[in-house]
């Protein structure tokens, strides 16, 4: 081997040796590149999986929250008609009841009381004249007062009024329920509801 060939072939190793370092060092950042790549791409699947989750646990909420609240109102609606039903039951009761004597007697004198007249018409329902007549009939301070004996649709009860129809005073069992029922309602839903 000629000095010729030996200075080639020492460049030609000084050459491969630089170009194995080189591919060493360019398959090493390349390997780095893909390594942050796949972390880049791990990270960007984390944060879109976590933005879907984010939305899917927020749409679960939304669905939730309306089917509470649809189940509450459905709640509330059934409970209303049932003291309806109940309300009316009671209204129906109270009409079909028959009235008695001393029933009509103190119906007639509440009614009375507040008439600040001494003469008065007296209103009650068609099944009841001749009872609210024989009643006021039966006593002298109710004949006194009493000119007439009228039928008026209701369900039972007195309405008083002076012979002028001024002054009219309802004590009619329709009125009193009027009055009555939304008092007790609460006391009533809670113990026909109190275990739901």
């Amino acid at each position: 081997m000629t000095g010729m060939d030996k200075i080639s072939g020492a460049i030609l190793d000084k050459v491969k040796a630089e170009a194995t370092g080189i591919i060493s060092d360019a398959q090493a950042k390349a390997r780095e590149v893909i390594a942050e790549a796949e972390k880049t791409k791990i990270a960007k699947a984390e944060v879109a999986k976590n933005k879907l989750l984010d939305v899917a646990k927020a749409e679960a909420g939304r669905i939730l929250a309306q089917s509470s609240i649809k189940s509450r109102q459905q709640l509330l609606t059934a409970k209303a008609d049932i003291i309806e039903e109940t309300t009316e039951k009671v209204r129906k009761a109270v009409a079909a009841g028959k009235s008695s004597d001393k029933g009509m007697t103190k119906l007639i004198v509440e009614a009375l009381s507040g008439l600040n007249t001494k003469d008065a018409i007296l209103y009650v329902k068609a099944g009841d004249v001749e009872l609210a007549k024989k009643v006021v009939a039966a006593d002298k301070k109710l004949a006194d007062r009493v000119t007439k004996v009228e039928k008026i649709e209701c369900t039972g009860g007195v309405i008083a009024e002076d012979t002028i129809g001024k002054t009219r005073i309802d004590n009619t069992y329709d009125t009193r329920q009027d009055i009555l029922l939304p008092k007790l309602m609460p006391e009533v839903s809670k113990e026909l509801f109190e275990n739901i």
